[in-house]
């Protein structure tokens, strides 16, 4: 490929092009002063919710649900904390077509730093891509697959122009031991590949022997993430909060965010401390980070302490969505305790 100005230290094809360095602000963004709490539900919708789960399995008994006696509800204020870094990445590629007379414009002006090229930015936070031809990189060269011959070696018939018949397996007789109509006893017909020319049209260069080489610039933009949720050691699996929503306590967006501090939880100070530093050191070198934005939930998760038949047992009623966990219900049938 020929040299362009400009682009000869970007290491190899596709390779990632670092920004310029660029003075970011930070503005002090911090969760406004309140005691967050989320009250215990109530023991008619605990009680409501539990008996609603339990009809939806099928080898469950309502009858514990409807029947027992709470006997404590506590509530567990769990957070959930959410960094995302919205980041532009560039690449260039070698790219080539078919030349057909497009416009030649390599030697008649110097190209764009892949950085100077201005490129609308789409919605923040959504991942998207597009690629565009650099100005001022394009030239012709002959094509390498077909050696500037516009046709290439046709690989089924090994550019003799006749293939096996596929009716005799290329024996000239058929399963009569007669002689094969199809080929004339020969084994051999004409390619259908190649229709007996023995090559075929370069698929590379269309036939035109020639191919307009470009550089491309590939964008990228990324929504990176990361999600902490503040485990209580409460006995509820906090995997199960992901498909589940709660109450946005605090949101902060900058180009760059500054970590919560003050927040009454020093769990979340510490996991908004951790996120921010760890995609500033990672993508500030090798992307633009054009956005950032942090979010602080609370999730209402409430565990409920019940008894029936003289046992105690417990569940958890957690997310705005009042979802059901529970690891021990007292009555399930005999298929469901083998699983």
């Amino acid at each position: 490929m020929p040299t362009v100005p400009g682009y000869d230290g970007f290491g190899g094809e596709g390779s990632g092009i670092p920004p310029p360095y660029e003075e970011t602000y930070q503005e002090e963004g911090q969760a406004r002063s309140r005691h967050w709490e989320i009250p215990a539900i109530t023991e008619e919708l605990a009680q409501e919710v539990f008996i609603e789960y339990a009809s939806r399995k099928c080898c469950y008994s309502v009858k514990p649900a409807k029947e027992m006696v709470f006997t404590d509800l506590q509530s567990l204020n769990t957070y959930r904390y959410c960094l995302e870094t919205f980041t532009e990445s560039r690449s260039t590629e070698w790219a080539t077509e078919p030349y057909n007379g497009q416009v030649v414009n390599a030697y008649n002006g110097v190209a764009p730093g892949p950085w100077d090229m201005a490129v609308p930015v789409p919605p923040l936070f959504q991942d998207c891509k597009k690629e565009i031809r650099i100005p001022h990189t394009s030239s012709v060269k002959g094509c390498h697959s077909c050696l500037c011959l516009g046709r290439s070696a046709c690989n089924r018939c090994i550019t003799s122009g006749r293939s096996q018949c596929g009716l005799c397996n290329g024996s000239g007789r058929n399963f009569s031991n007669e002689q094969c109509l199809t080929c004339g006893g020969t084994g051999r017909v004409v390619c259908s590949l190649c229709g007996g020319m023995g090559s075929r049209v370069c698929s590379t260069c269309q036939g035109k022997g020639q191919l307009l080489c470009f550089l491309k610039l590939k964008i990228k933009w990324k929504n990176n993430i990361r999600v902490t949720v503040v485990d209580k050691h409460s006995g509820f699996p906090i995997d199960h909060l992901e498909k589940v929503t709660g109450e946005n306590l605090f949101t902060d967006m900058n180009q760059l965010v500054n970590p919560v501090v003050s927040f009454p939880d020093n769990a979340v100070n510490a996991a908004s401390e951790a996120a921010v530093r760890e995609h500033q050191a990672q993508f500030s070198t090798t992307c633009r980070i054009l956005q950032q934005r942090q979010t602080i939930e609370l999730i209402p998760v409430t565990r409920v302490h019940y008894s029936w038949k003289e046992k105690t047992h417990i569940y958890f009623v957690y997310g705005a969505e009042h979802k059901v966990y529970t690891k021990d219900y007292p009555v399930k049938c005999c298929c469901c305790s083998i699983l």
